[in-house]
């Protein structure tokens, strides 16, 4: 199939780059979220920049929906590289609880500091960080225990930053999602239209459907047969996978012919909902370079 590369970067990202480098001094720590399914690409490589050497915890969220094999060699892959991490299913709130221990063990020394000259009721400040419909709206309100923030399986939700106060002495600055401007990666922009952070309707939807399919087809062939009672043969066009998806569901529209953005939509959704089983996109080994 004919390659072309995804973009999505409306005004308010621009706007919270600004937000995060306008307030990025008033913070301890930032914590950001990114997708455990898809940890190279969900990276927003321009935080580097914005964060500076301000210390970070980095959360691999949704991570009830992707492979625990993989999860597991991707908390000791940061663990090799002293990056502190951790696994988070931001709807669980006891497992969303032990962040705040990484956070006070991530700040330990400016928290021993502040105590040493009398100052260790200070408010800690927290920015949480992200790509659009990571879970950060989510992860927050299970932190703090109650609705704070709005919540919707969809990007683009969070417009403008809000200040939430978490039980104790922590303050959390929530910004909204982010990508950044050009995906030079193909791969990238692939698995970022996959797992939902960028709008369907800037998209073939079709096209990205074939192209997870085909992924699945070759990483995740069991999963596939026990969901849709088919085996999907290697030596088929993606069009052709999707056509014997829709067939399988009875997707039949006029004349025969398979629905095959019926189809499509379809696998999205029960990919992103875990109805599949659990995926993951990308390995620490994987080449993939922004």
């Amino acid at each position: 199939m004919e390659q072309y590369n995804i973009q999505w970067f409306p005004g308010h990202m621009k706007k919270t780059e600004r937000l995060i480098k306008d307030n990025i001094s008033l913070v301890d720590l930032v914590v950001e979220l990114i997708d455990s399914r898809a940890p190279i690409s969900s990276q927003n490589p321009m935080l580097n920049n914005l964060i500076k050497s301000k210390p970070r915890v980095l959360l691999l969220a949704k991570s009830d929906l992707s492979d625990s094999n993989a999860n597991r060699q991707w908390i000791k892959h940061f663990k090799d590289k002293d990056i502190s991490a951790m696994m988070v299913d931001c709807k669980n709130k006891k497992i969303v609880k032990n962040v705040v221990h990484l956070i006070r063990e991530t700040l330990a020394d400016l928290i021993a500091l502040r105590s040493q000259k009398g100052i260790s009721g200070k408010i800690i400040r927290i920015m949480v960080v992200g790509i659009p419909n990571v879970g950060k709206s989510t992860f927050i309100n299970s932190l703090v225990g109650r609705y704070k923030v709005k919540t919707e399986d969809r990007p683009g939700v969070t417009m403008d930053k809000q200040w939430i106060h978490v039980d104790g002495n922590i303050d959390l600055l929530d910004t909204p999602g982010t990508l950044w401007p050009k995906f030079d990666n193909l791969l990238i922009g692939l698995h970022l239209a996959f797992i939902g952070s960028i709008k369907d309707d800037v998209y073939d939807v079709e096209y990205i459907a074939m192209q997870l399919l085909d992924y699945l087809s070759k990483n995740y062939p069991d999963l596939l047969k026990e969901r849709f009672k088919i085996e999907f043969a290697d030596n088929k066009e993606p069009y052709e996978k999707l056509e014997d998806l829709g067939r399988a569901r009875g997707m039949i529209i006029k004349g025969g012919e398979i629905d095959t953005l019926r189809a499509a939509n379809a696998l999205l959704f029960e990919y992103r909902s875990g109805k599949l089983g659990r995926i993951t996109l990308e390995m620490p080994n994987d080449d993939i370079i922004y």
